[in-house]
């Protein structure tokens, strides 16, 4: 059992998310068993939907990367309370394949249980999202 505190577990997390070659580093700080949605219809945007495991938060992140590059993701506050973390921000993303830029807020929220992130959704702008792949 860890005993980094939920915050520590998401902000390493996030580093190795927008840092690790190797995406298998991102899927030991996730559990087997891990719940990872994001809204959206993945036949228009292709990271949306749901994600099972820790290879799926793996296949999550290479689609992402695959898909998209990332102008600018600007943190505002991080809320922590019990083992819940809350990022809020905004950011900008292109979609490689029609050139088209995301901008938004977004809400990243997570849920870490003994150690693990066992909970993630993104809130943001859903429809901005679809245009922009589409």
């Amino acid at each position: 059992m860890s005993t980094l505190a939920p915050l520590d577990i998401v902000n390493e997390f996030s580093r190795r998310a927008a840092t690790a070659e190797d995406l298998t580093e991102i899927e030991d700080l996730v559990s087997a068993d891990v719940d990872w949605f994001a809204v959206g219809d993945r036949n228009v945007v292709p990271w949306a939907g749901r994600w099972v495991g820790k290879s799926g938060v793996s296949q999550f992140y290479a689609t992402l990367r695959r898909e998209t590059v990332n102008e600018r993701f600007d943190v505002r506050d991080v809320l922590a309370k019990g083992n819940r973390v809350v990022i809020l921000g905004e950011l900008a993303t292109r979609v490689k394949r029609t050139g088209k830029l995301i901008e938004c807020e977004f809400v990243f929220e997570f849920v870490v249980e003994n150690g693990l992130i066992t909970r993630f959704r993104p809130y943001e702008d859903s429809e901005a999202v679809a245009k922009a792949c589409a």
